[in-house]
């Protein structure tokens, strides 16, 4: 009974993460967080536009509260809108710009290329942009384009990798982009750091056994 509701829970927070993925890719949708409080459900939004979440006066807010309650169930929904600090390195908000700009006609390898490097002048360890569909001809193809350093396996990968991922609807057909991003914070498990205060200390202890 138990694993019913936990599999119950994660499968209604995944539905309501596409559903704002669907009616919030104009504001710059990133992910959503939601914890069971005292006084109801708090569900936080990040965004790289909070003013489209919030719309006039509060009305998208109002709206959005009403969805959740009654189409998802969730009990006495609390909506909180927060920015996204950095959105060259949020890689949700990266392959949504991605899909829209594929969609207004953009050459695929220029897309590929420029976010990339934007990803990369935000301080990013690394980066994978994956881009699939009809890009040029009939035939469906993948491109890659890649900068930095990535772990593609293991618990690194999964923890410490973070994921994005969009459609772009096109007249040649439906084009997939992925995008992974290795945020500069991340500190990796084979990953060495060397404080200067250890090793001036280190040094003085040097310095006083040679005396």
């Amino acid at each position: 009974m138990i694993e019913r509701v936990f599999i119950k829970e994660n499968v209604k927070k995944v539905l309501i993460d596409e559903f704002f993925k669907k009616e919030l890719f104009k504001a710059g949708y990133s992910h959503c967080e939601i914890k069971k409080t005292p006084i109801g459900t708090k569900v936080t939004i990040y965004a790289e536009r909070p003013g489209f979440v919030i719309g006039r006066r509060g009305s998208r807010i109002k709206e959005l509260t009403e969805i959740l309650a009654k189409e998802f169930k969730l009990d006495r929904p609390q909506i909180d809108v927060k920015p996204v600090e950095n959105p060259d390195l949020d890689a949700q908000v990266v392959a949504e710009k991605i899909a829209r700009a594929l969609e207004r006609g953009m050459h695929f390898r220029r897309v590929g290329h420029t976010a990339v490097r934007r990803v990369m002048n935000a301080g990013a360890k690394g980066v994978v942009v994956i881009i699939s569909g009809k890009l040029t001809g009939e035939r469906a193809r993948t491109e890659k384009f890649m900068a930095g350093y990535m772990k593609h396996c293991g618990e690194p990968a999964e923890d410490l990798v973070d994921k994005g991922r969009a459609i772009a609807l096109t007249k040649p057909g439906v084009i997939g982009v992925t995008v992974k991003i290795m945020r500069p914070d991340v500190l990796l498990p084979d990953e060495i750091v060397i404080k200067e205060k250890d090793m001036e200390v280190k040094e003085e202890s040097i310095e006083e056994g040679e005396e």
